[in-house]
């Protein structure tokens, strides 16, 4: 006779994991300690659903797969939108909770179950978002502080430790492409107009992550891919989906500023502003186009070889 998996749903914040499990809610702390402890008095091949919250999920999702259990990492976006569609009221964490595992339950055919990323992904993603977040705060400063004369030399060497510290990451990150052997795959980004450094690892750091059946597969993942809202006659704006990584998306962005003004991409720049596309829909558009040549180079393992201008 088959037996069913049991369902869990678990709301994650900073200091607690709110569960619901067999018709209960309750709480636990979210440290190793108390995680690996709850998992001892779980069945075999539980279904967790755990809410994506940038790192504080990632204890609990490691150690259930450690210990043979199915994890499906939930979106905040995704989840908001099927209270919506489910006629919830209440947002509180035990009502998430008790959502997650529902929406496990009901729609487990279109959910992907988490696996565990290589090291190298890990490390390219959180060195990474480290270093958006001190280029984020490096503007904020500039920009608080920059007009104040009293300040100016004190701003100074703030600004200099914080490029020192820019530099640092930088080098970590040229570490880690080497220590894991992507040097090839980062070369070959690199080959592309408008792509330096920082966007080849983001994108290597991405080709990592799965095996991607193609290139649209890719560009979903990044969160390049477009939403569509249509009914009857009526066309609805289009939208990025943003489901990828951000910092990412930025930086291919930047690539693409950057490369509209080379001889190859630049003509084809310009034809899309002649066509009535605002300007970031054509670097959004060129952006894509380069997302799918690294796919390519990555997947094939070939070297760039540039069409003529157009």
């Amino acid at each position: 006779m088959q037996v069913e998996p049991s369902i869990i749903g678990i709301d994650v914040a900073k200091a607690e994991l709110v569960i619901y499990f067999l018709g209960q809610t309750y709480s636990i702390e979210n440290t190793p300690q108390a995680i690996r402890a709850w998992l001892k008095g779980l069945p075999a091949h539980c279904e967790i659903a755990i809410e994506a919250t940038g790192t504080y999920h990632m204890d609990a999702i490691e150690l259930a797969h450690r210990k043979g259990h199915h994890i499906y990492v939930i979106d905040g976006s995704r989840l908001h939108h099927y209270r919506k569609g489910t006629g919830g009221r209440a947002k509180t964490d035990a009502s998430d909770a008790q959502l997650l595992a529902r929406h496990l339950q009901h729609e487990k055919e279109a959910l992907r179950r988490w696996s565990p990323p290589p090291k190298a992904y890990r490390t390219l993603q959180i060195l990474l978002r480290r270093r958006a977040a001190l280029v984020k705060a490096r503007t904020i400063i500039q920009q608080s502080l920059g007009a104040e004369p009293l300040l100016k030399a004190g701003l100074k060497r703030l600004i200099s430790q914080i490029n020192t510290l820019d530099a640092q990451i930088q080098k970590h990150l040229r570490d880690a492409v080497r220590e894991a052997g992507l040097c090839d795959q980062v070369k070959r980004c690199k080959a592309l107009e408008g792509v330096g450094d920082l966007t080849a690892y983001a994108l290597v750091m991405a080709f990592l992550r799965g095996d991607f059946r193609n290139s649209d597969a890719f560009v979903a993942f990044l969160g390049m891919d477009v939403h569509v809202k249509d009914s009857g006659t009526k066309t609805g704006k289009r939208k990025l989906t943003k489901k990828g990584d951000s910092e990412t998306r930025r930086l291919l962005y930047c690539a693409a500023m950057a490369a509209r003004r080379s001889k190859r991409w630049a003509g084809v720049y310009q034809a899309y502003l002649d066509r009535g596309l605002a300007t970031t829909q054509a670097l959004v558009i060129l952006a894509r186009k380069l997302v799918r040549i690294a796919f390519a180079l990555m997947k094939n393992g070939t070297d760039y070889q540039p069409a003529p201008a157009s």
